[in-house]
């Protein structure tokens, strides 16, 4: 039973965030679910105190964008960012990238940093944006789950 753990968390994670909290980007998970996603790459941030909006706004003009090049590329299905002011959460924002295949979900992580790459060639600029995303949250887990319905 201890192997089910993670991901019956991640599922009631999901589930919990998609009653409780909004969507910065609405997409059809559902449809892409069915389009073929079986795996889905779950990224759980914490914002720092005090930085829960410009963190939001971060997402918003400096990841998404980000996204939104590695999406046409094929990097993933679809990306959702869901969000909670509930104190007693561990996080504030959970990414959700839904992918295709195991091949998707170990490109993941060097198609968004490719597509970051694309979006801003400046490498002192890529490291000052890093800096500065550092000083808005801290990365409080990170799980990969299978996605049962299709």
């Amino acid at each position: 039973m201890k192997p089910l753990r993670p991901i019956l968390f991640a599922a009631c994670a999901v589930v919990a965030a998609s009653c409780t909290s909004a969507a910065s980007r609405t997409m059809n998970v559902g449809a892409e679910i069915r389009a073929g996603g079986s795996l889905a790459q779950i990224y759980y941030w914490r914002a720092k105190p005090g930085k829960f909006e410009e963190y939001t706004r971060y997402v918003r003009d400096v990841a998404e964008p980000i996204d939104e090049e590695a999406h046409r590329r094929g990097a993933f299905l679809s990306v959702t960012t869901y969000m909670t002011q509930d104190t007693t959460s561990a996080w504030t924002h959970m990414r959700v990238f839904i992918l295709r295949d195991s091949a998707q979900w170990r490109g993941l992580s060097a198609a968004l940093d490719s597509a970051g790459m694309r979006l801003e060639p400046d490498s002192v600029r890529r490291r000052e944006r890093g800096q500065y995303s550092a000083g808005l949250r801290d990365r409080v887990g990170a799980l990969t789950v299978q996605i049962l319905q299709r």
